[in-house]
């Protein structure tokens, strides 16, 4: 049985819930590559979740377990630096490490990238952002 204050905070977090939901069913081609590398525990056999909602924002991609985020960026992120950058403090206040990449390098460099985040899982390091 769900509690009556449970109830209350699924309700609040619907939204965001429906967002990621939908957000999950329009990948970039950089997040569908990605994902095709770590899905399944394929890398590594590390578990990510993808559009993943932490506090009020929803993040690419996620292992929780070692609480590292992988987001990734297209061009409209260069004028969003503030609010990119508001996020990125507020989910390492929250505990996690986060890596970001901008989508066109990921394309271009898929299997560094992926060194990257493997070594960033294996080590617990805390990886650079931009």
């Amino acid at each position: 049985m769900v509690s009556n204050a449970t109830r209350s905070a699924r309700a609040g977090e619907a939204p965001l819930r429906v967002n990621a939901r939908r957000v999950r069913h329009e990948p970039t081609d950089a997040e569908r590559k990605f994902w095709s590398r770590v899905r399944g525990r394929a890398l590594g056999g590390y578990k990510f979740k993808r559009q993943y909602p932490i506090g009020r924002f929803i993040v690419d991609f996620v292992c929780l377990e070692h609480r590292l985020i992988v987001e990734f960026d297209g061009g409209q992120h260069a004028q969003r630096e503030g609010y990119d950058r508001e996020r990125t403090e507020f989910l390492r206040a929250e505990g996690f490490r986060v890596m970001r990449f901008w989508n066109d390098e990921f394309l271009k460099y898929p299997d560094e990238m992926m060194e990257g985040v493997l070594l960033a899982l294996e080590t617990g390091t805390n990886p650079s952002d931009r």
